[in-house]
């Protein structure tokens, strides 16, 4: 399960400033700029390079769904690199992210207080330092489990402890059982 993962590339979806292309022959075409050979798009979507020409040419217009979908999701993944690398480089230096979440949050905390981990729903506003770690642990291809850590540790510090004006005992908090989580920059 990659959630956090998932919530990013979501996230960079959302700064598109302009749409992505829509017919299946512009697609194929964009992809074909990007990859540079029918071989290496035909590898991406898992079909034959024949396959991929008749695409190109208008041949075939109605690909299978699943086929469609994989379109899709290859299209957006590379649709305008420069724009989600901007807003991303602007959340880790000055705007920070916005995490909302249902997951059952655990943590270690002093003798005498609960630790029962149990399902709460936030949404938290993370300072930047939060967004560059969390960007630079993906950049670096850190598992989910790792980022999750990143974004426990900023709800530890935000939430929990208010900056460390409150529950200064409370330590290792973890993010489990996610729900769904969304990021928003």
């Amino acid at each position: 399960m990659a959630e956090i993962e998932d919530a990013i590339e979501r996230a960079d979806r959302e700064s598109f400033t302009r749409e992505p292309p829509k017919t299946l022959r512009a697609r194929i075409n964009f992809l074909m700029k990007q990859l540079k050979t029918t071989k290496a798009v035909a590898a991406e979507l898992g079909v034959s390079q024949r396959s991929v020409e008749r695409y190109r040419k208008g041949e075939r217009k109605h690909p299978p769904k699943d086929i469609a979908t994989k379109i899709d999701a290859a299209v957006r993944s590379r649709w305008q690199p420069l724009v989600r690398k901007r807003r991303r480089k602007q959340a880790a230096a000055t705007g920070g992210i916005t995490v909302e979440t249902r997951a059952r949050f655990g943590y270690t905390a002093p003798v005498g207080t609960t630790d029962d981990s149990r399902f709460r729903r936030l949404t938290v506003h993370l300072p930047p330092a939060y967004a560059r770690r969390l960007f630079d642990a993906r950049e670096s291809g850190a598992s989910d489990e790792e980022m999750r850590a990143i974004i426990a540790e900023g709800f530890k510090d935000v939430y929990f402890q208010d900056g460390g004006g409150r529950a200064t005992g409370l330590s290792d908090v973890t993010l489990n059982d996610i729900d769904y989580l969304d990021i928003d920059y």
